[in-house]
């Protein structure tokens, strides 16, 4: 879920860039279909105030031995070349229209089978940790990645890594990209258990069919109700 000041913009954008597809009655959501069933949707909310903190969640997209002309491709979509102190690295580093940084990657082994989004690195205080909490929330299990970096994968093994980064400074303010977990029924995942797993509620979704948490390292994220398709 990205915060958007103009949602549409947006959405438009990284459905063209990912190749996403248009979900039916839902102007707020694009769906990134990775192989048979598994698949991840793409969704933006308004928000008016504009990123104040280096994100905590980016995505690195699929670039490999086309890194080149996906970087043109993307720029020609609308994104920027953006330098956010990485210096010199075999990525490239664009921001999206309203700013949002996000790498297009280099070849790399572990990507093979990822789709357009290679991995999802979020920041992480304690990568074991929040490694063991992700795994337990979501049902991703750990695979081989970047050295110093805890990487969960769906079981199917296709779709985008989960990189356990971690962190540079503690988590402040609102993270402008956050992840949402669908919950499969009424009873899967009750409040008690995300507890257990180390699960903040935060409060700022009353009405809504979604709950707010923040996970051991402060990143929020939401639990959606299971009517939510």
């Amino acid at each position: 879920m990205w915060d958007a000041r103009d949602p549409g913009r947006l959405r438009r954008f990284w459905a063209a860039a990912l190749g996403a597809e248009a979900i039916p009655d839902d102007d707020d959501c694009s769906r990134l279909r990775l192989d048979g069933d598994v698949w991840l949707d793409l969704c933006f909310q308004p928000v008016p105030d504009a990123p104040s903190d280096p994100p905590r969640l980016h995505l690195d997209l699929l670039g490999g031995a086309r890194q080149a002309v996906v970087v043109e491709d993307l720029i020609a979509l609308g994104a920027t070349r953006a330098d956010i102190g990485q210096g010199d690295v075999p990525w490239v580093v664009l921001a999206d229209p309203e700013g949002n940084p996000f790498c297009v990657m280099e070849e790399r082994a572990e990507y093979r089978a990822t789709g357009p989004i290679a991995a999802l690195p979020l920041d992480s205080a304690d990568p074991d940790r929040d490694a063991a909490f992700w795994s337990a929330l979501t049902g991703w299990v750990p695979t081989d990645g970047t050295p110093g970096v805890r990487t969960l994968r769906h079981p199917a093994g296709v779709g985008p890594l989960l990189e356990l980064c971690p962190e540079t400074a503690p988590h402040a303010g609102k993270n402008r990209l956050h992840l949402d977990v669908r919950r499969s029924t009424a009873d899967d995942l009750p409040e008690d258990e995300l507890r257990a797993l180390g699960a903040r509620r935060l409060d700022g979704a009353a009405g809504r069919p979604w709950v707010v948490y923040a996970d051991p390292s402060g990143n929020e994220f939401c639990v959606l109700d299971p009517s939510r398709d």
